[in-house]
């Protein structure tokens, strides 16, 4: 929408997005939600790094859609899913921009996890 403000990152909010050395798995409920060894790393101002997963990483099997969305103007807009298996605490665990905005382009069809929703997202080499 026209109506939404749109930033770019810069000295003030910059923003990194690198590959991730080694493994990453996501795990919720005792099962592998995702497992990859091609995730990024998006660093966002001093915000905690984030893991972003190819969505062809993830048992999309175990999520389902949710109509929740939220908005970045860094990023754009945000969709999310939750896992059912992992109860209440795993409602809207996952986002995904489906669209990004350039600057961040490279997260297109990635998403990433809320850590305090799911079981664990370990990184290892």
């Amino acid at each position: 929408m026209a109506d939404k403000p749109v930033l770019q990152p810069g000295p003030d909010h910059p923003i990194t997005i690198t590959p991730t050395e080694g493994r990453v798995v996501v795990k919720v409920a005792g099962a592998v939600v995702a497992d990859t060894r091609a995730a990024l790393t998006l660093q966002e101002s001093t915000y905690p790094a984030v893991q972003y997963i190819p969505l062809a990483d993830v048992d999309t099997a175990l999520l389902e859609p949710t109509e929740t969305q939220t908005y970045c103007p860094y990023k754009g807009d945000a969709s999310y899913y939750s896992i059912p298996s992992g109860g209440a605490m795993a409602v809207d665990a996952i986002w995904e921009y489906k669209e990004p905005r350039d600057a961040v382009a490279q997260i297109k069809g990635h998403v990433a996890f809320y850590s305090s929703r799911v079981d664990s997202i370990e990184i290892t080499a």
